[in-house]
């Protein structure tokens, strides 16, 4: 049966080091919850507290409502699975799998029953004999996978489980989480710095920084109004500019840059504290067949990505963004002058 974990100002210090600082939230009982961040921001020591391998130097760590933080790891609901997996190299897949259960002191039959379940649903279905030493990557992983659910857990925390796998494996196992949890149904926290996976798995996610939560939301909200600067960077959008100034024009706001007008997307606040970021999603060369805002700029550097083209552009006070190209459309050469059109909504004001 799922269950809601409630963070209510929590602490944990390393002397004077604050590695998860007086943080609060809400995880819903049964959602694909994702704490996204780099390595140092504070989502693993707070997945630890979760599992109860570490405990809080202050605050309440709540199950159903319930305080958990002086119950031990071995006594809550919960099963983890690690980055280095853990899996037992000296016994079967079964064996591996049904760990848990003999510890539980389930009856022989009954741990069968359970292990051939489980392997089902993780689809290695007749790997009970086999050597966990011989299987692939993607095997090992759904082994550690059927041993944390055959616990049937309340919750189950994944900690950076897919580092190490190639980019195909990875993009299958991503899958795969996803329909696990549809499957089970338990509540389901991922750690990761993989912002690919916590954008395609999560219910809602947190943007981790120095121990703060930077921004709790659905995938969606970090595009469309990211909370902050670093925010939208981690989430992969890097066309940030200084504006000159802020106006309200009709009820919206415009923000001039190096002397263009551009409409921007948020409230007005201070310019000194503002920046505009735009989308690269929503340039497009030229006039463009619809509306939009131009911008004139200057090519100063392009670069072949493959599939397509990142074409860096400068206004004339220097300031840069980058625009994805086609790589079957136009080339543009360095210092050629360009008018480009912003979609709807490319453009976005948010705190420094």
């Amino acid at each position: 049966m799922a269950i809601s974990i409630g963070i209510n100002n929590v602490t944990r210090a390393y002397g004077p080091v604050r590695a998860v600082d007086d943080l609060s939230l809400e995880i819903r009982a049964g959602e694909f919850f994702t704490l996204l961040g780099s390595s140092g921001s504070g989502k693993s020591t707070l997945l630890k507290m979760i599992g109860g391998f570490e405990r809080p130097s202050s605050g309440e760590i709540l199950f159903d409502g319930r305080d958990v933080v002086d119950i031990s790891a071995n006594k809550r609901p919960v099963n983890t699975v690690f980055q280095s997996l853990g899996l037992f190299p000296h016994m079967t897949v079964a064996q591996n799998i049904e760990y848990g259960l003999r510890l539980r002191g389930l009856s022989g039959g009954e741990r069968a029953r359970k292990v051939g379940n489980i392997l089902e649903l993780v689809e290695l279905s007749g790997f009970e004999e086999r050597n966990v030493n011989l299987l692939s990557g993607g095997q090992r992983q759904r082994v550690a996978l059927a041993r944390a659910l055959v616990m049937e857990p309340g919750i189950l925390l994944l900690d950076e489980p897919l580092t190490g796998l190639d980019e195909r494996l990875r993009q299958q196992m991503r899958d795969e989480f996803g329909r696990l949890h549809k499957r089970t149904g338990a509540t389901f926290v991922l750690v990761t710095h993989n912002q690919d996976e916590a954008l395609s798995l999560s219910d809602r996610m947190a943007i981790m920084h120095k121990g703060k939560i930077e921004q709790l939301d659905r995938p969606e909200q970090f595009f469309q109004s990211p909370a902050n600067a670093f925010v939208a960077r981690f989430v992969g959008m890097e066309n940030q500019v200084k504006p000159e100034r802020l106006e309200e024009v009709g009820g919206g706001v415009v923000a001039v840059i190096c002397g263009q007008r551009v409409p921007v997307q948020g409230a007005l606040h201070d310019s000194a504290t503002s920046l505009v970021v735009i989308r690269s999603d929503r340039i497009v060369l030229g006039e463009g067949d619809t509306d939009g805002d131009r911008l004139r700029l200057k090519v100063v550097e392009t670069m072949f990505r493959g599939l397509y083209r990142d074409v860096k552009l400068a206004f004339a006070d220097g300031q840069t963004l980058v625009m994805a190209l086609d790589a079957g459309g136009p080339l543009l050469n360095v210092g050629e002058n360009v008018v480009v059109t912003l979609k709807p909504k490319a453009a976005l004001l948010t705190a420094a």
